[in-house]
């Protein structure tokens, strides 16, 4: 039960975390009825991230785990100035707060364990882009002070000191810093990792909709008007966890047919047992509409890469909540918006967080920046206060997010119209908009309505329950903006996935051009409206109609069912029947494909400090090859071809060193391998089975010239060179 030990450990790091940001989170979310107490949790993820980040690139502080703990005693005495001020309220709390917080934190371990024993499936650093994300958690821990190297691109003559990550990677550094603090070894840590978001995912949720709930419980008729009961409250809170977390689309409906081209699912009748992944192929809901990518929140946790978007999961969840507090508050209170204080103290706050949204996934800094603009209109209007919260919104993102922009030179091309008209075409461009010939996608309706029908029918009956005014009272404080507030999710959300109909932000690829513009929209949306459309499940119950309100729970709950069957069949299909041993350790697979590889790495990483240059074989994205770098941290001189050229804007900064690579291993001339060496500062040389697979011609006898062997596996296969 070694997995088990290992996952209360991490988990109680987790719950110390949060017991020390509790006072702030009070203090903060104070009018929420369980003062946001899963979001403590994120909240010290989030300031002691930032804290070491900023530091660390400041290079005043190195990222060590001793810093990091004087960093947590910093927050802790901070904490504990908080908790004496709210100490007499703490004692006048009821037991239904305490028992809802119990019930929360009991929730998220529960989910913790149940992604962790799901993992552990099928534990494997290995396809897709893991390697990536894995590599830049490992040059993260490897890093003294901030910028971390780019792991698949080494120094050079031209900057000897090594280039930077030129990614969204503070999701990546809050990984590290858990792995840091806990001294679990990355490769385990980076399924613990997963299990937390997804975990954080589910209690986020569940907070968030039960103060939603609990606000909005104000506004029903004194004749339909509940107490808190917290049975109700708990399960239409859980439901939209499940729906956020774990929902798929009403693509699932292909379950019922023959599919389409190069399918052939089994009809779900015909199903003996809930394990036959063969049934329904999973990623097709997330590649439905020809050329685009359109994921959610399930989809990833299951393929377990841990890309920025994941990461932002629960990020993302405390922005919006922000969000609301700051709506809540201001919001028909002539009082609060006159004080300027106030404001610009909110305000700030968030622009760090869509500031952390922007350093964690690149696309959800605009997309939060301009839901908090439509807010503060929303609240403010037009006025000198809507002017000052636009520039104090602009000042503090651009503030924080200055450590990392500093190092960050944006991979978008500009902003592309989508089925420009010839007119326009002939112009070519007018900053920062692109007219291309030949870029026109029209998603086809019934797909659209496939991939999001569930939240926009959710959205039609909120609109027909917001009409019905004998349902609700006069409005109170807080109980009626939460109308409004969803009505904003739901409008947002839609607007979010109409978006790339009409415009696309350019990147590298061709035939998908607006496939990452539909992805990272989409994938907001999603999360947003899972969490309005539970809202409106909780307010179908409160219809006077007994028609209206069979049909509209009729329709909800079909729609639900093609919603929730999806992780059925996505978990099965990447993890089997569940029967295989426990694991949790990611590179277990490189000791059955690559052994000598695995003694490789465990001597690297045992032996070698700080990061100097390794050389290894160079190849495709999405391939085995840069398994050394990515589960060292150490750079090499070339990585993942796509991937740089993403990264750096040009094919060539990989196509020039790929010749002086080959050279490198198959040249016959030790002089002129050494120059290249010397070139890029190689320190160590990886000879093993990719390496004499990609490289036929392998000259090995000269590196004993050149350096000597300081390493050879037990199999004799590989082999590892020092330079001289």
């Amino acid at each position: 039960m070694e997995w088990l030990a290992i996952s209360f450990y991490w988990w109680g790091v987790l719950f110390l975390l949060g017991i020390i940001f509790y006072p702030l989170t009070r203090r903060i979310f104070s009018n929420f009825f369980d003062f946001a107490y899963p979001f403590s949790k994120v909240l010290a993820i989030v300031f002691i991230s930032y804290t070491i980040y900023v530091l660390g690139t400041l290079k005043i502080v190195s990222f060590s785990f001793f810093n990091l703990i004087l960093i947590i005693i910093g927050f802790l005495v901070l904490n504990f100035f908080l908790l004496r001020k709210t100490k007499k309220g703490i004692k006048k709390e009821s037991l239904g707060r305490f028992f809802l917080i119990f019930l929360e934190e009991f929730l998220f371990v529960s989910s913790f364990l149940f992604w962790v024993f799901i993992r552990s499936q099928e534990p494997s650093i290995r396809s897709l882009e893991k390697f990536m994300d894995f590599g830049f958690i490992n040059s993260i821990l490897r890093a003294k002070y901030f910028p971390p190297l780019d792991m698949w691109y080494s120094a050079d003559n031209i900057n000897p000191k090594g280039y930077p990550i030129n990614y969204y990677y503070f999701g990546h550094l809050t990984g590290a810093v858990l792995i840091k603090l806990t001294n679990i070894k990355s490769a385990i840590g980076y399924n613990l990792i997963l299990a937390t978001i997804f975990a954080l995912g589910v209690t986020l949720v569940f907070s968030f909709i039960f103060n939603l709930i609990f606000f909005l419980n104000n506004l029903i008729k004194k004749k339909t008007k509940e107490k808190i009961y917290f049975g109700k409250f708990f399960f239409i809170s859980f439901l939209g966890s499940l729906i956020t977390n774990l929902g798929g689309n009403l693509h699932t409906i292909y379950l019922f047919t023959k599919g389409y081209p190069n399918d052939n699912p089994i009809p779900f009748w015909q199903i003996l047992s809930w394990f036959n992944p063969t049934s329904y192929w999973y990623p097709n809901a997330t590649r439905f509409i020809p050329y685009t990518i359109h994921e959610f929140p399930s989809y990833s946790y299951v393929v377990a890469d841990l890309h920025g978007h994941v990461f932002d999961i629960p990020f993302v969840l405390l922005t919006v909540l922000i969000l609301l507090r700051f709506f809540l508050l201001f919001k028909d209170s002539l009082e609060r918006q006159k004080n300027w204080f106030l404001m610009i103290v909110n305000t700030f706050f968030i622009g760090f967080m869509i500031a952390i949204n922007y350093m964690t996934n690149a696309f959800d800094g605009p997309i939060y920046f301009l839901l908090a603009i439509i807010l503060s209109f929303l609240i403010f209007k037009i006025s000198a206060k809507f002017v000052y919260s636009l520039f104090i919104l602009l000042y503090s993102f651009l503030f924080f997010s200055l450590p990392f922009s500093f190092h960050f030179k944006p991979f978008v091309g500009g902003i592309g119209v989508n089925c420009a008209p010839s007119f326009l075409v002939n112009i070519g461009h007018l900053k920062p908009f692109l007219f291309e010939k030949g870029n026109c996608q029209i998603s086809p309706f019934w797909m659209l309505f496939l991939l999001w029908g569930f939240f926009w029918i959710s959205f039609l009956i909120f609109l027909f329950l917001r009409s019905k005014k004998d349902l609700f009272e006069e409005k109170k404080e807080y109980s009626s903006l939460i109308l409004d507030f969803v009505l904003v999710l739901f409008s947002f959300g839609t607007f979010l996935v109409i978006i790339p109909e009409f415009f696309y932000m350019k990147d590298i690829y061709p035939a998908h051009f607006r496939a990452n513009t539909m992805f990272k929209l989409g994938y907001q949306a999603f999360i947003m409206m899972s969490i309005a459309s539970t809202l409106v499940f909780y307010l179908i119950h409160y219809l006077k109609d007994f028609f209206w309100k069979i049909f509209f729970k009729a329709i909800f709950f079909l729609m639900l069912f093609f919603v929730l069957i999806y992780p059925f069949f996505a978990i099965p299909s990447y993890y089997g029947n569940l029967k295989n041993k426990i694991e949790l350790d990611g590179s277990v697979w490189l000791e059955i494909f690559y052994p000598q590889d695995k003694e490789i790495i465990d001597y690297l990483n045992k032996n070698v400090l700080g990061q100097p240059v390794i050389l290894e074989a160079q190849g495709d994205s999405y391939t085995d090859y840069e398994r050394i770098s990515a589960f060292t941290g150490l750079p090499t001189v070339a990585g993942w071809w796509v991937h740089q050229w993403l990264w750096r804007g040009s094919a060539e900064v990989v196509g020039k060193r790929i010749p002086d690579i080959v050279e490198i291993y198959e040249g016959k001339d030790a002089e002129k391998t050494r120059e290249l060496l010397e070139k890029y500062h190689v320190k160590y040389v990886v000879i093993s089975q990719l390496e004499r697979q990609k490289y036929p011609n392998l000259n090995e006898e000269k590196f004993s010239i050149i350096g000597e062997k300081i390493f050879e596996s037990s199999n004799k296969l590989g082999a590892l060179y020092q330079v001289n």
